[in-house]
Order: C-alpha cells, then structure tokens, then sequence
C-alpha cells in the first residue's frame, strides 16, 4: 500500500528551514561553546606563565636585595686597599735611624769617635757597574747616603774605620772626602767620612711599600 502525503509542499519546505536554522543554531552554540573553551584554557595557561613571571620577580628582587647589602662590603675593602697603598708609600723608602746608629756603635773603632753625624734619604736611583770577571751589568739602587764627621787617634783606625763601613749590609761606597792631622792631640785625625746607602739598607716595609709604589 502506497503513502501519499497529505502535506502541503510549503509546510515540507519550512519544516525543511527549521531543522536547517535549528542545526546551524546548534552548530554556531558548539563554536562558541569550543571558543569559550580555549579562552579559558589559555587562560588558565597564560595565569601560569604570570604567577611563573612573578615568582621569578621575586626571587630577582630577593637576590638584587642581598648584592645590595654586600655592596657595603665591596665598599669597604676599597677603602681598606686605597689605605693600605697609602700607608705602603708613607712608609716607602723608610730607613731605621736606630739600627743606623746601632751598627755605627758595632763597626766604629774603639780609638775613634764622631763629632757630626747626618743623613739624608732621597727618591731611588740606580748606578750600573760592570764587574772585570764577567759582561754581564748589575745596577745597585742608591736610597739615600750618611756622612760623619770624627776623630781618630791613630790613623790606622781610619783605614778600619772604612772598611767596616762596607761591611755592614746596606751601605756603599765608603769614602774620606777630608783628612787632617788635629794640632791639638799628637798622632790624631780629624776626618769627614760619607758612605752610600742601598736599597738593602731599608726596613721591611720601607722595601714593600717602595715596590707598591713602583719606585
């Protein structure tokens, strides 16, 4: 038995149109529905990448915290190297004035004394001398000299008077520039005596503080 629709063409098509509209409505309401989803998925991703970014200002904070409050440090120890080369070229070239008279009192004659007695330090140089027995060149840096002024009793003691002089680590260069016999004591002299002192002849830290000071 045949079906025969009783329906007017019309009322097929708008039923036609609705289930249409209804499956374009359904189909708009999934989009929208699929774009609020990824919204909030790469909402939820970006608040991550936030709370990430934060926690990382945080810490950039914590850590430029505690490199501010050593700076203070850093501070400090230039000031103590900046005093530190002060003093090295306030003590820079320093002789010890006791251990000059100290070894005076060891290599002076018994027979002979001093009547004058300065001496005078003065900015490094240096004297190149070439010994006979090799090419080669040494150069003994000069700090300052000592010059005497005495009285012997014997002339010999002159002669001892100045070799002592260069046996005492430091000094150089010994030399009389002034001898002359005292009328008043028979067989005395009367003497001006000077000798060199090398960088040997300074102290501790008259020699480093020379060094830092490139002297």
């Amino acid at each position: 038995m045949s079906r025969v629709n009783l329906l007017p063409s019309e009322i097929k098509k708008g039923q036609e149109t609705r289930r249409r509209f209804i499956l374009f409505l359904l189909a708009g309401v999934a989009i929208v529905l699929l774009v609020i989803a990824f919204w909030f998925v790469q909402s939820m991703r970006l608040g991550d990448v936030q709370s990430q970014i934060d926690a990382q200002n945080q810490t950039n904070a914590s850590i430029q915290s505690q490199i501010t409050g050593l700076q203070k440090y850093e501070q400090i120890q230039t000031e103590a190297q900046q005093q530190e080369q002060l003093l090295s070229s306030a003590y820079a070239g320093e002789v010890s004035y006791s251990g000059m008279l100290l070894d005076i009192s060891k290599v002076i004659p018994s027979d002979t004394y001093l009547t004058n007695f300065a001496s005078t330090l003065q900015a490094p140089t240096g004297s190149t001398t070439t010994p006979s027995t090799s090419s080669s060149a040494t150069t003994t840096t000069f700090v300052g000299t000592m010059t005497f002024s005495g009285e012997t009793l014997h002339f010999d003691s002159l002669s001892a008077w100045l070799t002592r002089l260069e046996s005492v680590d430091g000094w150089a260069n010994p030399w009389t520039s002034n001898v002359a016999a005292d009328a008043s004591v028979a067989g005395a002299y009367q003497f001006d005596t000077s000798v060199d002192l090398t960088q040997d002849a300074l102290t501790q830290r008259g020699a480093a503080g020379l060094a830092a000071t490139g002297g």
